[in-house]
């Protein structure tokens, strides 16, 4: 028995650092992806990506000796799902970072888990406790603090990369709720392999009716172009996604989405870094309160609440 606790104390202790590599890796991706799109056009960076992912997923399930069936009746939730979560979602955040400062866009789209909780409340009915209410409080704030300096001619005449971002982040929100009302039956690495699919033949799909079949001489583009091209799809997709999996086979799901809120702090580091940004004193006041937002939402009910003596 001791030795059982042991171990899975020494498992949790390892999850917990690779939690802290993944915040890494997909954070140093944003800055990747906005250098990556200076000589690559965004179907393209988003269909060799996407595809990368999708190969990990499926040599990572077939080496494991893990099923890749996904059941009749289960078949139509995970394309809508793989359209919402993998596909629009990454596809506008690519958009997003043509038309927006990456630290922009990188604080707006994590207001993602304000608008799953929204909608599941509207949707599926789950109550909001107060720590939760005050989460979509600051939430609220924050996004206010961010478009209000932006919004001149209103609303729809917002930056499109604000737009796209915000989008992305309500297409998220919408894909996770429809997965806990779809309640999938078949393996985390079955449904992840399978919507990366998906996400990457609507990629590829976009890539050839907008532009045709591509023809990229990796000869001809920068190095620093080829150095973050390389690293989106070898670290920022592939590692990343490997990470991922067995971080949520070793620690409960709430703590490894808690764990995800360090990828925004190091997306907004590394282009003040990187790319040179400047976020403004707006920008940082909404990120502030986003994340407070967002610490809020993910936290565990009751965290926050006081034991009784």
């Amino acid at each position: 028995m001791p030795l059982t606790s042991a171990q899975s104390r020494k498992d949790s202790a390892r999850a917990r650092l690779l939690l802290l590599v993944l915040g890494v890796l997909w954070g140093l991706n944003w800055p990747a992806v906005k250098v990556s799109l200076s000589g690559i056009s965004p179907w393209t960076l988003r269909s060799i990506g996407l595809g990368a992912a999708a190969c990990t997923l499926f040599v990572l399930a077939f080496a494991r000796g893990r099923s890749l069936r996904i059941g009749r009746r289960d078949r139509p939730h995970i394309v809508m799902t793989g359209l919402l979560n993998i596909a629009l979602f990454n596809i506008l955040l690519t958009f997003a970072q043509l038309g927006a400062a990456t630290s922009r866009v990188a604080i707006i789209t994590y207001s993602m888990p304000l608008w799953a909780t929204l909608f599941a409340r509207i949707a599926l009915g789950e109550k909001l406790d107060r720590v939760r209410s005050m989460g979509l409080a600051f939430g609220a704030s924050g996004l206010a603090v961010l478009i209000a300096p932006l919004i001149g001619g209103g609303l729809l005449n917002l930056p499109h990369g604000i737009l796209y971002a915000l989008a992305a982040a309500l297409a998220w929100a919408a894909g996770t709720v429809y997965m806990k009302w779809a309640r999938i039956n078949a393996e985390p690495l079955a449904i992840a392999a399978w919507q990366l699919l998906i996400g990457a033949l609507v990629a590829l799909t976009g890539l050839l009716w907008f532009e045709g079949w591509p023809h990229l001489d990796p000869g001809t583009l920068p190095v620093p172009v080829i150095c973050a091209l390389a690293y989106h799809v070898f670290f920022g997709m592939a590692a990343a996604y490997i990470l991922w999996f067995e971080i949520i086979a070793r620690l409960p799901a709430g703590i490894a989405a808690l764990g995800t809120l360090l990828v925004p702090v190091v997306g907004v580091s590394s282009a003040v870094l990187l790319l040179g940004e400047r976020p403004s004193a707006p920008d940082l006041l909404g990120f502030a309160l986003i994340f407070g937002a967002a610490v809020c939402v993910l936290l565990p009910a009751g965290a926050l609440c006081l034991r009784k003596a």
